[in-house]
């Protein structure tokens, strides 16, 4: 799916009064089958964004553009099917704590079920062999009939990674997938997700504190500081300088070295980075 956002600000719903924008003026564009990561430092605005191009938070002025669609001026039940064709990933997937392994990864089939199939689903899931194959990928197939509330921090957030793997979505939206997970179980998680939004020709946008894991894995870094565009660059012209400038106020936001295969973004002796949401 394409992303156009023309101008566009907003503010968070939990927001105080008179609080300045957490988007404030942006202008992105994606196109159809782009993989770009959003790093920035706290409070930037990295997951305010995705939920606008998630049509969950309208602009309160700008425009956003899906597919040449403005969401905000159609009628319900056509915001309803756009919304059905893109996958928001929030950083703590809504997992209901006594529901099977099985039932949570199925969820992401929901969008494309008529209401007796989703009911029976909840009650008798079908497709397992899709959810296994998806829980494989994030080396979880043996927890098929597991209980959510059993599962550690990071494999309830592969689960919920599990569970885009099996919708059908065009535009793939992930919010910190690594803040549970260690840096092998991340380079994992990153390059399942990459690699599946290729094969099945789909946009994918995902926010990411680790600075290095953006390097690696994405072609196109955007960069966000206090809700602003501050660039908006290929992997390959993201210098050293580049990244201080955009964590000059949060130095101690700046994770990690640059990934072996591109030496000169080598960033000498970072300080540690605690694993955790920005």
């Amino acid at each position: 799916m394409k992303l156009d956002l023309s101008g566009c600000s907003c503010s968070h719903p939990a927001a105080r009064p008179g609080a300045p924008g957490a988007l404030q003026g942006i202008n992105l564009q994606v196109a159809h089958g782009e993989q770009l990561a959003v790093i920035g430092p706290s409070g930037a605005g990295k997951t305010t964004l995705l939920q606008v191009m998630a049509c969950a938070l309208p602009p309160a002025s700008g425009h956003l553009h899906v597919e040449g669609v403005d969401p905000w001026l159609v009628d319900r039940s056509s915001l309803q099917r756009l919304r059905r064709r893109l996958f928001l990933a929030p950083q703590v997937p809504p997992l209901p704590p006594r529901q099977r392994v099985v039932t949570s990864v199925l969820a992401g089939r929901l969008p494309d079920m008529g209401l007796w199939a989703s009911l029976k689903s909840l009650v008798y899931p079908q497709e397992l062999d899709a959810a296994d194959a998806a829980l494989a990928q994030f080396d979880l197939a043996e927890k098929l009939f597991e209980r959510v509330d059993r599962l550690s921090g990071g494999e309830r957030q592969r689960v919920g990674l599990a569970r885009l793997l099996v919708s059908s979505a065009e535009l793939l939206l992930v919010d910190e997938p690594l803040s549970a997970l260690d840096p092998e179980r991340g380079r994992q998680a990153l390059q399942t997700l990459t690699r599946a939004a290729r094969d099945r020709n789909a946009t994918l946008v995902a926010t990411l504190h680790h600075v290095d894991m953006a390097l690696a894995h994405f072609p196109r870094i955007v960069g966000l500081r206090e809700g602003g565009l501050v660039f908006d660059l290929p992997t390959a012209e993201v210098t050293p300088a580049v990244l201080r400038d955009l964590y000059a106020s949060h130095p101690h936001e700046l994770d990690g070295a640059a990934p072996a295969s591109a030496p000169n973004l080598t960033i000498a002796e970072p300080p540690p980075v605690a694993m955790q949401c920005r």
